[in-house]
């Protein structure tokens, strides 16, 4: 018997492709899910000494690079606010952040980790034009950027899209399936939406 998440297909969404959406890939990627990760910035953004400090690096700059950039910049400052960490983890799981607006694929289910980029995806997605006519899922769970409460939200993630992938009729059933995990996570305000590829 075939194995059901292997014609179940999710993406994991954030702003710079390094934090939220990559521990989700990470808990996603390790629980068997084809799952494929973005982020909706215009470029990947990660934290300097101070807030008008961040560090800038196309998408498509890899985990590796950044890492080894960052390290010789100021090694204790990384270490200490976790990003070298961050970096060391994402570049086990892929080489580089990619660009949503970018990407060719489509997914069943796409989760956002924030309001602007589930904005961005829905908006993103209204202007392709539903050219395959394939119904995807998009789905917000709001998680602060941090280190702490990405690690839970990807627990979260998980948990959503394991209903989902159980549900014999997630098209129909979503709504329920949201409120039902939305009462076990009510830290984590979710939104939905259905879109097109």
């Amino acid at each position: 018997m075939s194995d059901p998440k292997a014609n179940f297909r999710v993406c994991t969404v954030c702003a710079s492709n390094n934090n939220r959406s990559m521990e989700a890939h990470r808990v996603l990627k390790n629980a068997g899910f084809d799952v494929h990760s973005y982020g909706t910035g215009s470029a990947v953004r990660l934290p300097g000494r101070s807030a008008d400090s961040s560090h800038s690096y196309p998408f498509g700059t890899q985990y590796d690079f950044m890492f080894r950039d960052l390290e010789s910049k100021d090694k204790r400052l990384h270490t200490d606010n976790g990003v070298l960490n961050m970096l060391d983890r994402n570049r086990k799981i892929k080489d580089h952040p990619e660009s949503w607006k970018q990407h060719k694929e489509y997914f069943d289910v796409v989760f956002t980790c924030e309001e602007r980029c589930y904005d961005a995806v829905c908006h993103d997605l209204m202007n392709r034009g539903a050219k395959l006519n394939r119904l995807v899922h998009v789905i917000n769970v709001d998680i602060k950027d941090n280190h702490q409460d990405a690690v839970l939200g990807g627990k979260a993630i998980l948990d959503l899209a394991t209903r989902l992938l159980e549900s014999p009729d997630r098209d129909t059933e979503i709504v329920s399936i949201i409120a039902q995990w939305q009462e076990k996570y009510p830290k984590m305000p979710a939104s939905y939406t259905a879109a097109y590829f």
